[in-house]
């Protein structure tokens, strides 16, 4: 069930923030917990079992690492709980992968494994290994209930599309969180802004996206109108469902990081990546970078840290080379940034940073959004008018033409223009009291307009689905 549906806006939501706070304080995990199932049956009726399987394995491994703490046995129930974990998401997302890898290795012709993928499975999988492993390291306390636990891994904002939220991040709202109509206001707000950069720009920008890969007359203008459109319509896709997740997860009285901070503003790829998908950057900092050693061991041993990181990384997001690729081109970047490229784009202008990183980032997004290798080379040799194609086609023009606003709105959306503009007109008495009215107003507007388009059945996809 997407946020941007009907069915969870007039529907689903409703009921569940009815049921929530008319039942007394002490039922609430529990209610959040059947509707969260509820939430996930609706779309995986089969594989909500394995997402309960998963949070009772982090449950019993939790209990065993604590009665053992200090033990041998607990690292040895650390591992168990690790290997089944990672047993789980290997099996399911790259057992077919594995395969056809053998295959070309060796020739033998097995059969390719076809084996669906459980919708967040990659973001529960983290939420449960960073528990287990915060409970061995002393960092989080175990918990006892699990009620409390399965509703930490279940929980309906951020199950399906993240940010990856930390058992010690919400450990204490599990148990003692406050409501407020402030938080609710907040939260309600902060969900249809998200709503709104899904539904309204994300999806727009996706169809163009779509429009050019069924084209039979690409040119380079085309080409570039793509890779511009889909570097826009992945942040507004992603940044928008984590803004939703936290709104949603406010509403109930969870505090979730943020995971985007405006990252085609930044200077550098390092800078890009402290600001794009946060947790997930933190997570592969704090649970596989810092144990490898992460900068403090030799540089050949740091070299490879960083490689398998963003190898990993890769693989997080897709078992296919591309996603291989993607990851190690980060890695090539970030290494070339620590050893020499930094110190030389600091005596560049600021403008000239900037376009470094649009471009080394839209390259890697033609790279990401490519089914494979082969498609990636195509997209980004035509970028350049490879194959001989024409510069510009009629087709592109009038594609350029019709989405003019719609670029403009998004590349202004993508920084904090729009932000810094509303506190501006906050920071004086007048301006925050024309801003208390207008802005339930204009959420409302919003709502109406979004209503209209999810009514008229538009492009609805969401791309983190994939992972």
């Amino acid at each position: 069930m997407l946020f941007s549906s009907i069915p969870f806006l007039y529907y689903f939501l409703p009921v569940v923030l009815l049921l929530y706070f008319i039942v007394p304080k002490a039922w609430r995990n529990m209610v959040l917990l059947l509707v969260s199932l509820f939430f996930y049956f609706y779309g995986e009726p089969v594989y909500v079992l394995l997402m309960l399987g998963s949070s009772l394995s982090a449950y019993v491994h939790g209990l065993l690492i604590h009665r053992y703490r200090g033990r041998p046995q607990a690292k040895a129930f650390l591992i168990s709980s690790v290997v089944t974990s990672i047993a789980l998401l290997g099996w399911f997302k790259y057992a077919g992968f594995a395969v056809d890898i053998l295959n070309s290795v060796t020739g033998l012709g097995l059969p390719v494994l076809k084996i669906a993928l459980p919708i967040g499975i990659s973001f529960y999988t983290f939420q449960t290994l960073s528990y287990t492993v915060d409970v061995y390291r002393g960092e989080a306390e175990v918990q006892r209930s699990f009620v409390r636990l399965a509703t930490y891994v279940a929980l309906f904002p951020q199950l399906i599309a993240g940010p990856i939220v930390r058992y010690t991040e919400v450990e204490h709202d599990l148990s003692a969180r406050t409501h407020s109509v402030e938080n609710f206001a907040e939260g309600i707000s902060r969900f249809l802004l998200g709503l709104s950069k899904k539904v309204l720009i994300a999806n727009q920008l996706g169809e163009l996206c779509d429009v050019f890969r069924r084209t039979e007359n690409p040119s380079v203008l085309f080409y570039w109108l793509y890779a511009i459109a889909f570097m826009l319509h992945i942040y507004f896709d992603f940044s928008g469902y984590s803004d939703m997740a936290i709104g949603l997860g406010r509403v109930f009285g969870f505090r979730f990081s943020e995971n985007f901070n405006y990252p085609y503003i930044s200077s550098s790829v390092a800078e890009f990546w402290r600001r794009w998908h946060i947790s997930l950057g933190s997570w592969f900092r704090d649970y596989v970078y810092i144990p490898l050693g992460g900068n403090r061991v030799s540089k050949v041993k740091w070299f490879r840290n960083i490689l398998v990181v963003w190898m990993l990384t890769g693989l997080w997001h897709g078992a296919s080379w591309n996603f291989v690729l993607w990851g190690l081109y980060f890695a090539a970047f970030l290494l070339m940034e620590k050893l020499f490229l930094d110190e030389w784009l600091r005596k560049m202008p600021g403008a000239v940073r900037h376009l470094y990183v649009l471009f080394t980032v839209m390259i890697s997004f033609i790279l990401f959004n490519a089914v494979d290798l082969a498609q990636a080379w195509g997209d980004i040799g035509g970028l350049f008018g490879a194959g001989g194609i024409p510069l510009v086609s009629a087709e592109a023009l009038y594609q350029l033409r019709s989405s003019a606003v719609l670029f403009a709105v998004a590349i202004v959306g993508a920084t904090p223009l729009p932000v810094w503009t509303v506190h501006r007109i906050r920071s004086t008495p007048a301006g925050e009291k024309i801003m208390n009215v207008l802005e339930p107003v204009l959420l409302m507007a919003l709502m109406l307009v979004i209503t209209g388009y999810l009514v008229d059945g538009s492009f609805n996809p969401f791309l983190y689905f994939r992972f």
